[in-house]
């Protein structure tokens, strides 16, 4: 085949972060390609967040097999939202597809993505009609986080929208430009805006390997979510702060006639160190939430990149500008 950079961009590009799913890349290269017949041309970039398996080598092999199918290989583990900018800063189609390796997202769902993109759409997001290949557990967290965010956040996330989706160029470009560390992609999508739309899939079993989103991370990635897009759990510690204060005093007035009326009652002791670890303990909350907020500050104004990578599969990668920089 012909050096991908010796033509012109292709119509669609796809962006698929990876960790350690060698297991599953043959079956998705075999499965995606046949439905990117929908375009005309196309490229594929995978982006290796630092995978301890042969992921890589895997890689290596399905470019030696068709360049279409490049890479990127992180000098360590960023994490996937990271990986997900990494391959829209990569991107030279005129829209692309982001998806996950594991075949929960049907490579076959691409075509529909495609048509409602031709029909003038730019932000075209797949919708899951069922969470089926969910624990119970999952599946009642992640309704309860999308409720909270629904409360506090200040953009609404479409239901059931997830990483599966289409962006065309200019929404490509408004996503290139949003910068920030502790990244919440499905809310940096619906942040952006643009002509929407969401196609109905279902979600498959993974074909190979478990997931990689422990519950605890699953929890770290919903108060990125939250703080990233609300100043609501800075703003609660007000009305926290003037509930206590009006319920002391409420206290002290009660006291003051108690006294005034049945004289001086004995001290409770217990009551006493309840009350002081009551208060301590919401001190120590706030201060908590505060310091979420001032640690992404001091994040974003070191500038560090927002990756480094190591190695570029494929003769495209090997030519163009790094993006490691995340300027």
């Amino acid at each position: 085949m012909s050096d991908p950079m010796s033509v012109a961009p292709p119509e669609l590009s796809v962006v698929v972060p990876v960790f350690n799913e060698s297991g599953n890349l043959h079956q998705l290269a075999a499965r995606l390609v046949p439905a990117l017949a929908c375009v005309e041309s196309f490229e594929v970039i995978f982006v290796d967040d630092g995978s301890s398996d042969d992921t890589v080598e895997v890689l290596r092999a399905l470019n030696l097999q068709d360049p279409r199918l490049r890479a990127l290989s992180f000098s360590r583990n960023f994490g996937k939202e990271i990986a997900i900018a990494a391959g829209v800063d990569s991107v030279r189609g005129r829209a692309a597809v982001i998806m996950d390796a594991d075949l929960q997202h049907p490579p076959e769902a691409i075509a529909q993505f495609v048509a409602k993109w031709r029909e003038g759409y730019q932000n075209i997001y797949g919708v899951r009609l069922s969470r089926e290949t969910d624990s119970a557990a999952r599946r009642w967290l992640t309704e309860q986080f999308y409720h909270l965010f629904g409360v506090c956040g200040e953009i609404e996330l479409p239901k059931g929208a997830g990483d599966f989706r289409l962006l065309d160029r200019v929404a490509l470009d408004a996503l290139k430009n949003l910068r920030e560390r502790a990244r919440f992609s499905k809310g940096l999508y619906a942040w952006i805006g643009f002509k929407s739309i969401g196609v109905p899939f279902e979600v498959a079993e993974r074909h190979s390997g478990v997931s990689k989103f422990s519950y605890r991370k699953l929890t770290r990635f919903a108060f990125d979510g939250i703080v990233s897009f609300t100043t609501v759990p800075l703003k609660v510690w007000t009305y926290v702060g003037m509930a206590i204060a009006a319920f002391a005093l409420l206290n002290a007035v009660y006291y003051v006639l108690e006294t005034l009326i049945w004289g001086v009652s004995a001290p409770g002791f217990a009551s006493l160190i309840v009350s002081i670890m009551f208060f301590a303990g919401v001190q120590l909350i706030s201060l908590g939430v505060l310091g979420e907020y001032i640690g992404r500050v001091f994040a974003e104004v070191k500038g560090r990149p927002l990756y480094i990578v190591a190695e570029k599969i494929g003769a495209a990668a090997q030519n163009e500008t790094s993006p490691a920089k995340g300027e």
